[in-house]
């Protein structure tokens, strides 16, 4: 992925967690999705993934659906949804009906879906500060799978190393936010 891609990225999230204004880990997607009338449906009752399928996005019309595999463990529900929540405000979606399922095919907007739930429910800053850096911290802290904890474990080590945190401004308003939970966790 191209470095400004990345940042955009990057900003895109953490303009999502101050605008809806997300301040605690693990992130209640459900804050999220209720206020943007984005619908939940487990794919038990619907019955739309196709086999190996972990979910997909809908839009008929101004309504969107994200359809979740309710088969999977909750931490890997939580990833895909925000996953797809991703596709949603990274405006993917421009079509009625599915475009994204989510599976193993991994084309450029997918890997920017996973970067964005990655960031959305583990956000390094935080992450940081609270000094949840093993794949186990950060699996017990954001309630993510252990497989998506050992990404953003290898990615904090690169951050970590590197200690250029509170940069932007955006990072910085991101913290601040968190303050309260920084303060409790320490």
């Amino acid at each position: 992925m191209m470095y400004g891609r990345y940042k955009d990225l990057r900003n895109a999230t953490w303009q999502v967690i101050i605008d809806f204004n997300i301040n605690s880990l693990p992130v209640a997607l459900s804050d999220i999705t209720d206020k943007l009338g984005i619908k939940i449906l487990n794919n038990s009752d619907v019955n739309h993934l196709k086999e190996g399928e972990r979910g997909v996005t809908l839009r008929f019309g101004d309504d969107w659906y994200i359809v979740v595999n309710d088969a999977e463990s909750v931490p890997i529900r939580r990833f895909t949804i925000a996953h797809e929540l991703g596709h949603i405000l990274l405006g993917h979606m421009l079509i009625d009906k599915a475009k994204y399922r989510t599976f193993k095919a991994r084309n450029p907007e997918e890997q920017e879906a996973d970067m964005f739930a990655a960031r959305l429910l583990a956000p390094a800053c935080v992450l940081h500060e609270i000094k949840a850096l093993t794949p186990d911290q950060i699996k017990r802290v954001c309630n993510i799978s252990i497989t998506a904890a050992r990404v953003r474990a290898e990615r904090m080590a690169i951050l970590e190393a590197r200690n250029k945190y509170y940069l932007h401004p955006l990072e910085r308003q991101v913290r601040q936010q968190f303050d309260n939970f920084i303060n409790k966790y320490k």
